[in-house]
């Protein structure tokens, strides 16, 4: 039995569609996942059950408060930045930022390590360019 790239989610997605799977026609939620994007738009489309308005909302809520952290968390004590680190991770892995997400776990374990700190900063700005270009 062979698997189709469909099925693997390995076919790239042509640019010019990424905005009609975020927010202008419903069925994005049936799609594989596009974990090699900033945001998976596939699971904010199963998180929001396929409501564009909502994804637009939602996305927004998360890049300010993604910014806020981002500005932060770098002065903030070990458990500050541990607890900006928490309620970042959880956001993020909701909208599809898994990247985010990951980051902010290796934060909560090691607040201290400032490469990260970093790492997470730029992870940050990359999903909040790409919601800016697809909310065009």
């Amino acid at each position: 039995m062979s698997v189709s790239t469909m099925d693997t989610g390995t076919e790239p997605m042509p640019q010019t569609s990424l905005q009609t799977v975020a927010f202008s026609n419903p069925g994005g939620e049936t799609s594989p996942p596009s974990r090699g994007r900033p945001v998976d738009l596939v699971h904010l489309a199963r998180q929001t059950l396929g409501d564009r308005e909502l994804e637009r909302e939602v996305l927004a809520l998360f890049v300010q408060q993604a910014t806020t952290v981002r500005d932060r968390i770098a002065t903030a004590t070990a458990a500050e930045r541990t607890f900006l680190a928490h309620g970042l991770r959880g956001s993020a892995a909701g909208i599809g930022a898994f990247g985010v997400a990951a980051i902010a776990t290796e934060i909560e374990r090691n607040p201290h390590d400032k490469p990260l700190l970093l790492r997470l900063a730029t992870s940050i700005d990359e999903v909040r360019d790409f919601i800016a270009s697809i909310s065009r």
